[in-house]
């Protein structure tokens, strides 16, 4: 989520080569889309942070007063929704759009959404998550496709971009969850989804203003839709919008209602179907060779293993935050801290040790191997939750001490830096040649169905204690971790084999 891949980024064909290196060394454009994005994820981890407490509070304090299960589920579906949506944003700015045009719809369609939220009404408050959830999708796949169009792909400044770049992701992440909910604390909710209108509207400002910067990068549309394919678009976009209202009837028979129940378990049942349609498209795909089918099962456990990551890891916005609030003594030093500070723990953390892993990898030569980074990565937030589990337990019907909750995010951190920087090098790597430019949406389903996963949980163990809760999680976690360790020299060797067949050499992994 917020660390750099450290492999290959689909983008569009570089746009820009310039001499211009005034910003730190690097063009300008660099500088338009580090602030662009510095205030886009300003806004969205800060309307995320209070989310799930308006959702939750009662209507006397200003919140909408759902059940706190249904808020939480209601969170993660809304995550869910951003990185399906993600996958459409992409298809856009690729085929319809282009990144540049992509990114400014979406940026406004956000700031519409925070300004409905800002508004004291359910109805506007409804609309204002559905909008910002559309406009994320539309901008959040592009923004780091245009970073690398500013740069050939020889330029040894790249990798140094994406460090800054991500740098001012975090920068966002970090100081919006402390301003949003102080302003929370004093005004009320209204006024904190104001300040992440404003962040947006910061974004929209820079973007706009900064256009000259980019040198035209994102303006282009890489691969548009030709005449003679509309109408086989037109089809594939009807038979999937039918698709949907089949899964939402089912889901209303399941769940025995048209609201929001229905929309939720909706959501979950494409965020679930997406990945075994894709795998099985792939597969079948007689664009795929038989050499690369041993590469696309080898990466089937790598997927559930950043989907389990996933859903314990988005899981900040919504059960560490009631946990935050509820279970948790927040006195520092003499003073209460917002529950909503914790969720800065993450990328302050990030910002901190994400040089060291650089270097640690480096030292290493890249080792261990990918599969046992996952594994690692994976077993790193499931042992969060279990310390959880173990915390919540002695505390009994006491408060959980707030360096509890602090380590928590640190220990997933620890695990983000093993897994996500890899997740997306590993998807290029194992993804068949003619689907690669489609590998960010396969890796946006991973956190999607991770997501999804939560959303059922929270309603399934509603009235579990939180030790079960979180002990549960963990150790099945754990034992999947176990278990993709087991399969590791597996993997790699699928992944020779699929060399083999295609007459390559393999040397290390």
């Amino acid at each position: 989520m917020s660390t750099p891949p450290s492999g290959p980024v689909p983008e569009p064909t570089p746009a820009v080569a310039t001499g211009d290196r005034r910003f730190f060394g690097h063009p300008l454009g660099l500088m338009t889309l580090f602030t662009t994005e510095l205030w886009e994820r300003f806004s969205y981890y800060g309307m995320r942070a209070i989310l799930v407490f308006y959702l939750t509070d009662t209507i006397a304090n200003g919140g909408l007063g759902l059940d706190q299960t249904l808020g939480e589920a209601l969170v993660s579906i809304y995550g869910t929704a951003v990185y399906l949506l993600s996958v459409v944003g992409g298809w856009l700015a690729d085929r319809v759009i282009g990144a540049r045009r992509s990114m400014l719809y979406g940026g406004v369609i956000i700031a519409a959404g925070h300004v409905c939220l800002a508004v004291p009404a359910a109805g506007f408050s409804y609309l204002g998550i559905v909008l910002v959830a559309l406009g994320t999708g539309l901008l959040k796949p592009n923004v780091s496709s245009m970073v690398g169009a500013l740069y050939d792909r020889e330029d040894p400044k790249r990798e140094s971009a994406f460090s800054i770049f991500y740098m001012g992701i975090n920068i966002g992440s970090f100081f919006s969850p402390i301003i949003v909910g102080a302003v929370r604390a004093v005004w009320g909710y209204h006024a904190g989804f104001s300040v992440a209108a404003v962040g947006m509207a910061a974004a929209l400002v820079f973007f706009v203003l900064g256009r000259r910067n980019l040198g035209g990068a994102g303006d282009d549309v890489p691969n548009p839709v030709r005449p003679g394919e509309r109408t086989a678009v037109a089809r594939t976009f009807a038979i999937i919008l039918a698709a949907v209202g089949v899964v939402y009837l089912i889901a209303r028979l399941v769940s025995g209602e048209w609201g929001v129940h229905a929309l939720i378990d909706t959501l979950s049942y494409i965020a679930f179907l997406a990945p075994v349609a894709f795998f099985v498209v792939m597969y079948r795909s007689p664009r795929v060779t038989d050499a690369e089918r041993p590469r696309l099962i080898a990466y089937i456990p790598l997927f559930v293993a950043a989907m389990l990551f996933f859903m314990i890891f988005e899981q900040a916005a919504t059960t560490l935050a009631t946990f935050a609030a509820d279970r948790t003594s927040r006195e520092v030093l003499g003073l209460t801290v917002r529950p909503e500070f914790f969720q800065s723990i993450n990328p302050a953390s990030i910002i901190i040790l994400a040089p060291v892993f650089a270097w640690l990898w480096l030292r290493t030569r890249d080792r261990p191997p990918t599969p046992y980074k996952f594994a690692i990565g994976l077993a790193l937030a499931a042992t969060s939750f279990l310390v959880l589990a173990g915390a919540s337990a002695a505390a009994g019907d006491g408060l959980t001490p707030g360096w509890v909750l602090a380590a928590v995010y640190v220990i997933q951190t620890l695990g983000e830096l093993c897994l996500s920087p890899v997740g997306l090098a590993a998807t290029t790597l194992l993804a068949p040649r003619a689907f690669q430019g489609q590998a960010m949406a396969l890796w946006f389903l991973a956190p999607a169905a991770g997501q999804a996963i939560t959303a059922q949980l929270v309603q399934a163990t509603d009235g579990v204690s939180d030790t079960a809760y979180f002990g549960g999680i963990g150790l099945v976690a754990l034992a999947f971790a176990a278990v993709l360790a087991l399969l590791g020299p597996w993997v790699t060797r699928q992944v020779r084999l699929a060399d083999r067949l295609e007459g390559v050499r393999t040397a290390g992994q």
